[in-house]
């Protein structure tokens, strides 16, 4: 299979390397060092288990227009870097090729072919002017909830944390030929890969820690542990994701774990910082709309108050808001 990665940081080299390895015909769209170092050397990835994956057998380009089309394109930016590429990726695209959209929280095509009275629904918070929607046929999407965690250690090498499971599914619930070819080449390279008649359930199911956890660990310094140990932020996780799961409730959407174990189960992870919590210390923009503007908005949709939600969220807007206009990164120096 032919095969784009558009985003070759953690997640994108991860699952590229292994699906090069695994006999796939993968092109990275990269920038800068990065491009340069999978150029020379390759993407590498370090598994959990310490062995090493090299995968030298990649192109790489810095523009889509210079790759050409595609069977399979894997959208591996983060939700804020979405509207940035969105545009170009019509130069990987013939008329069967699919886009598989990695990105956490909720997505901008999240009541596209929904049904409903909401079918069509933008959200806005994750495609502020519709640019998104308008360069993306909801045709071409399959969608993914990403479960391993992964860093960029360097230029073209990934270490990765923990995890193999990436949950597909189509946005009509159907099981197509396309989505079942996809599903076959993850597991080849040795992923997991279900599908799901429900990706929806799927995306709230990994958004409701998400929405509490990391917000409050950019903003207080603390790890999982350290946030869901803390009696007054394990009660403010526990009232966010409260709300969060009347929206989803009003929404059609049955959550299969309770909140109290979600809690318990971060806890487990132990002294582990959040994604925002990187960016933070990293002076990155924060994925902020997606995980948690985009909630908001779909309690006001529902009738939803969201008043704990809300808090953070003005909070933590205000935080990227300082950490960008002082160019800086915040971090507890030891």
């Amino acid at each position: 299979m032919k095969i784009a990665v558009v985003g070759a940081g953690s997640i994108g080299g991860y699952l590229g390397a292994l699906l090069s390895t695994a006999g796939d015909e993968v092109t990275f769209i990269a920038r800068n060092a990065n491009l340069d170092a999978i150029a020379k050397n390759g993407m590498k990835v370090v598994i959990e288990d310490g062995r090493e994956v090299i995968a030298k057998n990649v192109k790489v380009f810095s523009t889509m227009s210079e790759a050409g089309a595609q069977d399979t394109v894997l959208l591996t930016v983060k939700a804020h870097q979405v509207g940035a590429v969105a545009g170009d990726l019509h130069h990987l695209c013939d008329a069967n090729t699919s886009i598989v959209t990695m990105q956490n929280g909720i997505p901008w095509w999240y009541f596209q072919r929904h049904g409903g009275p909401y079918d069509g629904t933008p959200v806005v918070a994750a495609d502020p002017d519709g640019s998104i929607a308008r360069a993306v046929d909801p045709a071409r999407i399959i969608g993914t909830v990403v479960y391993p965690a992964a860093v960029l250690e360097a230029p073209g090498v990934v270490r990765v944390v923990e995890g193999k499971r990436f949950a597909l599914g189509e946005l009509d619930g159907a099981t197509t030929p396309r989505i079942e070819a996809l599903a076959a080449r993850l597991v080849a390279a040795g992923f997991k890969a279900p599908i799901s008649d429900n990706l929806r359930a799927e995306i709230w199911l990994k958004l409701i820690g998400n929405l509490a956890f990391n917000p409050i660990s950019a903003l207080t310094h603390a790890t999982l542990e350290g946030l869901t140990r803390y009696p007054l932020t394990r009660e403010l996780s526990f009232q966010m994701m409260t709300e969060a799961e009347s929206i989803a409730t009003k929404l059609g959407i049955a959550m299969r774990v309770g909140i109290e174990k979600r809690i318990a189960g971060a806890e487990k992870v132990g002294a582990h910082k959040t994604s925002m919590l990187q960016d933070v210390e990293a002076g990155r923009a924060l994925e902020i709309e997606a995980l948690v503007g985009a909630v908001i908005e779909l309690g006001r949709l529902t009738s939803t108050p969201t008043p704990h939600i809300d808090a953070v969220y003005a909070c933590t807007k205000l935080l990227a808001k300082t950490i960008e206009d002082a160019r800086g990164r915040l971090s507890i120096q030891l």
